[in-house]
């Protein structure tokens, strides 16, 4: 067998040698945290290489558990569904009406046309409608919704160009009017139809310039220029970058994020603090300075030092910006006047939001208050779910003999991401088994040393750790490893659990240099305007970027609002703790 046949059968050889070489762990230590170690590295191997899809790695605490005496196969699969799955089907309603009824385009098209077509303009504005689809929809659905939309005006910039060109050239060859016609008139001339519909088939072309003008600068590819080539990689990393910063703002944004909330659920239940209105409070400005400073760090290496000609007035627009300019006011104006349906899924949106807002602010009591005898009971799976609910009941349009409600059962399904589900329920349950066997006790106690240091060490160490690890596995299962180890070393070191778990949950979305590290990478890498060495350089800086701010809201205005310089009566207290923050 050669080489090549090696490489091919990679994953299964992966699949068979793993549990073998960890094997004689739960054989030659005969305890339930051996048996539960064995578990935690043979998912995490997987997790990692992906040599069996994450979700179907997610099974094996059903496996290993009952067999290993840890858990029996009710408890497995009673710990697999959360509040998270009702959460995350209510969102997905909403997320599927948005999609369903073209919100997400009349949004996206909306900010744009209203920032303007500059090309740091147009990279600001792009990047604000995608972070704000993503703070409600799953990130890779935003990036799916607006790239399509931004590879459109990608090229109409590079058409626009190139007629411009044309014309220019005609001017100076004296060509542009052969025949000496009078002026005013003006030759017909065939019109040239710009098919501005993106086939993802095909994404290397999509920027392809005229077959006249490529042959004039065949070192520049597809691309006119280098300048448009720069053009169409800051553009898209702006796409890939703005889905994660915004999709971690929000609770329901990210997986990761509602992971961490349903592990405080399970395990600090006396934890009031993490609820939608405080976690909005404390990442928005996080995620508003990450945003900025990725913007300005992309314009510098694909667009220059030229910051100036962002304030430019409509009035100073080029040849090619008032070209893509009408071009987006076309597609918006063929939109048409908002419609029923959306008018309705923006309603029960902002509903939505407004009931997650008020449930239990903080400053001031929630409506939850109005039900005093059955303190925690409702949650934001309360609201998504009666909210998503009216998605099948609301008629969208009537017929004599029937209706049709906003969504159906099939268009739910199409979006709905079931294989997150089992990931993050096999996530659960490994976090259940390490509790059950003592693992994360045993890791605790191995993890005091770290009390020693300064809490901003420790949690700078963590937030790299975390940032580079999730580079090679998906946020949803670098969230699932690390929260049974991280919740348990703060404890060791009497530390806020919060000030470990938070920091580590922002930066799992920080998946930012190669085109495998998250779904949003890979859909826009697809397109062809990007190499990985353009996606390592860049993510390299707005990772700096992301790690710094967060640690920056962390040690300032977080430290009041989530109590952080104080260690918990919600949390339990070890014999062997030590306290290292200061009082």
């Amino acid at each position: 067998m050669n080489v090549r046949s090696i490489w091919i059968y990679r994953r299964l050889i992966l699949i068979i040698l793993t549990p073998l070489v960890l094997l004689p762990l739960p054989l030659a230590i005969r305890t339930k945290v051996a048996e539960c170690a064995f578990t935690l590295l043979v998912m995490a191997v997987y997790w990692l290489t992906e040599a069996l899809p994450v979700s179907v790695t997610a099974l094996i605490p059903a496996m290993f558990f009952p067999l290993f005496g840890i858990m029996k196969s009710s408890e497995v699969a009673a710990v697999f569904f959360k509040d998270f799955h009702l959460l995350l089907t209510g969102v997905i309603c909403l997320a599927t009406a948005i999609e369903k009824w073209g919100l997400h385009r009349r949004i996206a098209l909306g900010l744009i046309t209203i920032v303007g077509v500059n090309p740091g303009r147009l990279m600001l504005g792009s990047m604000i409608g995608c972070a704000f689809l993503s703070m409600w929809l799953s990130n890779t659905s935003a990036v799916a919704m607006v790239m399509p939309i931004v590879e459109a005006v990608i090229k109409q910039m590079i058409t626009a160009e190139g007629e411009a060109t044309d014309q220019r050239k005609r001017a100076l060859t004296g060509t542009s009017n052969q025949g000496l016609q009078l002026d005013g008139y003006v030759e017909p001339q065939p019109e040239e139809k710009v098919d501005i519909t993106i086939e993802k088939s095909a994404p290397q072309t999509e920027c392809s310039a005229p077959d006249s003008e490529a042959s004039e600068v065949p070192a520049q590819g597809y691309y006119r220029t280098r300048q448009d080539h720069m053009m169409c990689k800051g553009l898209s990393l702006c796409i890939a970058y703005s889905a994660s910063i915004g999709g971690m703002t929000t609770l329901p944004g990210t997986s990761s994020n509602l992971i961490f909330a349903e592990y405080m659920r399970r395990y600090y239940p006396g934890c009031n603090s993490i609820n939608f209105g405080n976690w909005f409070i404390f990442c928005i400005p996080i995620s508003i300075i990450v945003l900025l400073l990725a913007w300005i760090w992309l314009h510098l290496l694909y667009l220059g030092t030229d910051f100036r000609s962002v304030l430019r007035s409509k009035a100073a627009y080029t040849e090619k910006e008032v070209s893509v300019a009408k071009v987006l006011r076309e597609q918006y104006n063929a939109l048409g006047p908002i419609s029923r349906q959306e008018i309705v899924t923006l309603v029960i949106f902002f509903v939505m939001v407004s009931l997650w807002f008020t449930r239990e602010p903080g400053f001031m009591p929630g409506w939850s208050a109005l039900f005093p005898d059955y303190v925690g009971y409702a949650s934001d799976a309360t609201v998504a779910l009666l909210l998503g609910l009216l998605f099948f009941i609301i008629p969208a349009q009537r017929t004599k003999d029937s209706y049709d409600s906003l969504i159906t059962w099939k268009d739910f399904q199409s979006c709905m991401p079931w294989e997150i589900c089992l990931l993050v329920g096999g996530g659960f349950a490994l976090a259940e088994g390490t509790q059950v066997s003592g693992l994360s006790t045993w890791v605790a106690n191995l993890l005091v040393p770290l009390g020693e240091l300064p809490p901003v060490a420790t949690i700078t160490i963590v937030c790299v750790i975390v940032t580079s690890v999730t580079e090679v596995a998906s946020n949803a299962a670098t969230m699932t490893i690390f929260l049974p180890i991280l919740g348990p070393m703060a404890e060791s070191i009497h530390v806020n659990p919060l000030y470990m778990l938070i920091p580590a949950t922002l930066c799992v979305s920080f998946s930012f240099l190669l085109p495998s590290a998250n779904p949003p990478n890979a859909i826009v890498f697809s397109y062809g305007h990007l190499t990985t060495l353009d996606m390592v350089k860049a993510g390299l800086g707005v990772n700096v970027i992301g790690v710094l701010a967060v640690l920056l809201g962390t040690m300032t205005y977080g430290m009041p609002l989530f109590n952080l310089d104080e260690y918990p009566d919600w949390a339990p207290i070890h014999p062997s703790s030590n306290s290292s923050l200061p009082n």
